[in-house]
């Protein structure tokens, strides 16, 4: 998938883009199936009183489903990733991120990169709808050009302490208004520049889910600024890396047909 000079200029002004029909429906109906039974098995049912982690995220789902981890280590938007990041690519998260009918949280005002911030400040997120997104089911609301900030310094209003309990971010801006809402259809993948400003409300539907499948990649020499610079762990998908860990990270996953995954 080679992106062309108008989403590149689209990328650079606006810090985000939206590719249609990424993931194909044969291969999307097997990703939705396991990812299915996993959340099934890992989350139970919805629950009004749970925490916002508990109904929104399933980390590594990659290690629960072949059909995501083949397209996690070799899908097209790990093409998108070399082009906008460069030759040597690690992936750095899979999850899926689900406002299944009913969750009405909301996820406040954030940038990737200041829940786990990496350095080179280049990493890209991947957000592969499975369902149709709109505003009634909790889509991403975007800030078109607000990467051009960088990295936003939230020291004072998210502690250590809160990444270790997993809590929410929610920064406080002034350009909220400038927000425009990101709909999708299913099969249709978004890709944020890490400094992007973007949220999300909650589902409002009575019917139906709002189930992404979100990947985060980066270069593969990216290192953890909040984990004194140690080299952020992911399995290397392109190219090389100086960090025989890196090298080394969930190689025998690349079998995917194995049942390892």
């Amino acid at each position: 998938m080679k992106l062309d000079s108008q989403q590149l200029d689209s990328w650079t002004n606006d810090g985000y883009l939206i590719l249609r029909n990424v993931l194909q429906k044969d291969v999307r109906k097997d990703v939705l199936a396991e990812s299915m039974q996993a959340w099934r098995k890992v989350k139970g049912e919805f629950q009004d009183d749970a925490s916002w982690l508990q109904n929104a995220l399933l980390p590594n789902i990659h290690h629960h489903s072949p059909a995501v981890c083949r397209y996690y280590f070799d899908g097209p938007l790990v093409q998108i990733a070399e082009q906008l990041i460069g030759p040597n690519i690690k992936g750095a998260t899979s999850q899926l991120t689900f406002k299944l009918r009913g969750n009405t949280q909301t996820f406040g005002w954030h940038q990737d990169n200041g829940y786990g911030e990496l350095h080179p400040a280049n990493a890209i997120s991947t957000l592969t709808a499975l369902d149709n997104v709109d505003q009634n089911n909790g889509c991403l609301w975007a800030i078109p050009g607000s990467h051009m900030e960088g990295q936003i310094d939230i020291a004072d209003v998210y502690s250590a302490e809160d990444k270790a309990a997993d809590r929410p971010l929610d920064m406080s801006i002034q350009n909220a208004s400038e927000a425009v809402p990101i709909t999708m259809q299913a099969g249709d993948a978004l890709i944020l520049h890490c400094h992007l400003l973007h949220r999300s409300e909650g589902n409002h539907s009575r019917d139906r889910d709002r189930r992404i499948l979100f990947m985060r990649y980066a270069d593969a020499d990216a290192v953890e600024r909040y984990n004194d610079d140690a080299p952020r762990l992911g399995p290397l998908l392109r190219g090389i890396s100086r960090f025989n860990q890196v090298t080394d990270f969930e190689q025998e996953l690349w079998n995917f047909d194995s049942g390892q995954a």
